[in-house]
This record gives structure tokens, sequence and C-alpha cells, in this order.
């Protein structure tokens, strides 16, 4: 965990930030690219993206270091990868790629909180004034209507956002991040691969599709993930998780240049109801840890 940083970020510290929130949001844009037009299968999609991840990323740290990956595995958090990538490719069959980029990180962040509170976390009203915010977000974005997202690709959507969470949770307070993120990504492919053999009927592929899913895996997620915890040395938390917001703008804006999706009114009124309901959590997180520390400070 990287301690919070005072004061404006340094230039390089935006450049990066801006760059890894652009490769983000360009998953779900290859994605959606890949899929949209049959060009490979959602399970070969899933196997490649993993398996060109892990490569680039221990490709990265023995370059940086000479070390090897952690020894120590967390099949949970592989397990949670794999759920993540696996239901992120098959929502994205029938989803925008901006629709797809807001319900999966509104449940990212749904299933961060809701843990935060299992665990004792005090919440003020104002964070469930956003979370409820969210969540009316949410029920208006899937509600029945000609501009409704498909119901299975939203709940396959919604999945892969709890997934990611807990991966997530599992994350934080490592040691070696990246480390930890690579040997992930090397223990999730094989489980890739063997949803690609139970689904080998249906496999198909095309040179464009491959190339699709290994930019996806070796550049917006491996050198994506290499570039936001270079970022993060420069971040406070509370920027860390602002900044994540503009992801899904940055997913339905590139949808509607490279893929032309249109912008629902639907989608617009409920990406403002999602995105401000969770920046209301996260100003109230960060309130609340500032009393926490003004009152530690005072004791001490």
């Amino acid at each position: 965990m990287h301690e919070a940083k005072s004061g404006p970020p340094a230039l390089h510290t935006i450049l990066l930030t801006a760059a890894a929130m652009v490769a983000f949001a360009a998953n779900s844009l290859l994605c959606r690219l890949a899929l949209q037009h049959a060009t490979i299968d959602a399970a070969s999609f899933s196997s490649i993206r993993l398996i060109s991840g892990a490569l680039m990323l221990t490709l990265v740290i023995r370059l940086r270091s000479g070390r090897g990956l952690p020894t120590r595995p967390d099949w949970l958090a592989a397990a949670m990868l794999f759920a993540y990538v696996g239901f992120f490719s098959f929502a994205y069959l029938t989803l925008s790629a901006g629709t797809g980029a807001l319900i999966l990180f509104g449940a990212v962040q749904v299933t961060m909180f809701s843990a935060g509170l299992r665990a004792g976390e005090a919440f003020r009203p104002i964070a469930w004034l956003g979370l409820a915010l969210t969540i009316a977000g949410f029920v208006y974005l899937v509600s029945p209507g000609i501009t409704a997202p498909a119901p299975l690709g939203a709940a396959l959507m919604a999945t892969a956002g709890v997934a990611w969470g807990i991966y997530s949770l599992r994350g934080r307070g490592s040691a070696s991040p990246l480390g930890a993120t690579a040997s992930n990504f090397l223990r999730a492919a094989p489980m890739a691969l063997a949803l690609s053999a139970l689904l080998y009927g249906s496999a198909h592929a095309t040179p464009t599709g491959i190339l699709l899913a290994v930019t996806s895996g070796a550049l917006t997620s491996g050198i994506g993930y290499v570039i936001w915890y270079a970022a993060l040395n420069g971040l406070s938390a509370m920027r860390a998780a602002t900044v994540q917001l503009s992801v899904p703008l940055i997913a339905a804006f590139g949808g509607v240049l490279l893929l032309s999706e249109s912008v629902t009114p639907r989608l617009a009124v409920a990406s403002a109801a999602i995105l401000g309901g969770i920046a209301l959590v996260l100003s109230s997180r960060t309130r609340g840890a500032r009393a926490h520390g003004s009152r530690r400070r005072t004791a001490e």
C-alpha cells in the first residue's frame, strides 16, 4: 500500500494515470470489437488474453528485477481473475462497450462497499445515499424497455464485476502487486484453456480476432497494469479511486467513435446515477479517514 500523497500530482503521474485509464477502457473496446464481428469466440478470447497477459507481465518482471514470480500461490485470486475475464468476454457478446464497462465498474464498487460493511467499517449517511443512488442507477439501466441491455449480458457482466471486486480485495496490501498480478494471470490461464476445451465445438478464431485478444492481454491488460502501478506511486488513495470513474466514460466515448455505438438517454442517466453515487461513497470514506487520522495525531 502506498502512502497518501498531498498536493497536485506531478505531470508524469498525470500522464501515466491517463494512459492506464485509456488502457483499461480499451479492454472493453477490444473485446466488443472482436466479438461483435465474430472474429473469435468468447472462450478463446479469454484464453489468449490471459496467456498473453501472463507472458508479458512475467517478461516485464524478469527484465526489471531479474527475479521469478512469487512462489506462494493464491488460487482464490487466480480463480476470481479467471471468472472476471471469462464472464467479461461472454457478456460482450451482447452488450455495448459503454454499457458493459458501466455495469462492470458499478458491480466492482458495490462489492467492495459490501465487503467493507461486512468487515465492520462505518459509513456516513452520505455514503448510504451514494450506494442507494448507485443501485437505483443499476435498476434503471437494466429495467425492461427498448433500450435496456440484454438481461443475460448484464447478469454476466455484473458477475464479472463481483469477481473483480473480490480479486481486488484479495490483492490489497500485497508487497509486490505486479508480481502477484503476473502470478495470478499465469494460474488463471489453464482455467481458461480448460473452458476453451469444453467449448471446443464452438471455437473459431481469425487472425484479426487473435490479434485483438493478444493486444487486450499483453498491452491493455499487461502493460496497462505496469503503467497503473507506476502511477499509483504518485497518487493518493482517493485520487486513485476517483480517477477510475473515467473508465466507463472513456469506453462509452470510444464505442461511439470506433464501434458506431450510440449513447442512449437511459445510459446517460444511469451513468450519472451510478458514477455520481460511487463518487459520494468515495468522498465520504475519505473524509472519514481524514477525521480518523486527525484523532490519531491528537492522541499521539
